[in-house]
Parts: C-alpha cells; structure tokens; sequence
C-alpha cells in the first residue's frame, strides 16, 4: 500500500511541476523592470512588454554621432537585445529608416528628415528570435514627458505613451 501511495505522490508531482514552473515564468514575465539609463532621452516599453525602447535624441548624454538617433533595446530580463531587425518608421510618405547596429543594444538611425513640426508618430519595432513587439512615440506630447532614469515597469508604463 505504501509503494502505491508513494508511486501515486511521485506521479502526481511530474505532472504538477511543470504547471509550477509555467505560472513562475508568467508572473515573472509581468513584474519585469525595465531601465531607463539617460534622463534627458525618450522613453517606452513596447506594448507587448517584451522590449524598452531608450531614443537619445542628441549627445548630450551619450556620444551617437552627428545628425542621428540612438535607440537602445533591452528585453524583459533587462539585458541588451543585439542582432535584432528592428523597423524604424515615421508618420508620412517617407519609408522605413535605415537602422545600423552598434553593439550593446545600441542601434542608429539617421535623424534628418524628420519632422520638424506638427504631431507625427515614430513607430520602432523589433524582432528577434522570441521577441515581436514595439514602441510609438507622438510627438510633440512625447517630449513634454520625458521621465527620469531609473526603473519602470510594464504595468506603471500603462497610458504613458
């Protein structure tokens, strides 16, 4: 009787265990932190909280380069996504921005031709392996909204862009 019931305990638990580890990955999914690392840049997570989206607009903080912007990628464990395609587009007839990846999540794009004026729309997506989502940022709202550095999750981005 005792095995029986030992077997029993022994089966139920491989069934059981993988539902435990399936539920620990979801809240942990959800609860990510993310890191906004400059003050005076553009902040995101994308809207499936896979990715946070960093735009530098300048050099102030962070050397780019000259008439360019930085787009910094992390993944919900908060570590660079390197080697991703990523779909840079604007409000408007012009195409996708040609994107150039510099290495630890960094990644430029060219900032002439981009407006100037109005409301307009910059949309990044990015792909990669398991990673499929995006971030858009209205401008000029967007700039009225500039957040500190620090941590910030999915749940408290909600309504922020």
């Amino acid at each position: 009787m005792q095995k029986a019931l030992l077997f029993f305990i022994s089966a139920l638990a491989l069934v059981i265990a993988p539902l435990g580890v399936s539920a620990h990955s979801d809240s942990h999914e959800a609860s990510a932190a993310f890191t906004k690392h400059f003050h005076e840049t553009l902040f995101s997570i994308g809207g499936k909280g896979q990715v946070s989206i960093e735009v530098l607009l300048d050099e102030r903080e962070y050397k780019i380069g000259k008439d360019v912007i930085g787009i910094v990628v992390h993944d919900s464990h908060d570590e660079d996504v390197e080697g991703a395609d990523l779909a840079v587009t604007v409000t408007g007839p012009a195409g996708p921005l040609k994107v150039k990846e510099k290495g630890g999540g960094l990644y430029l794009a060219p900032a002439a031709g981009l407006p100037t004026e109005g409301t307009w729309e910059l949309v990044i997506a990015v792909k990669k392996k398991d990673i499929d989502d995006r971030a858009v940022f209205i401008f000029p709202d967007v700039l009225n909204k500039k957040m500190p550095a620090g941590k910030y999750s999915a749940e408290g981005m909600k309504g922020k862009n």
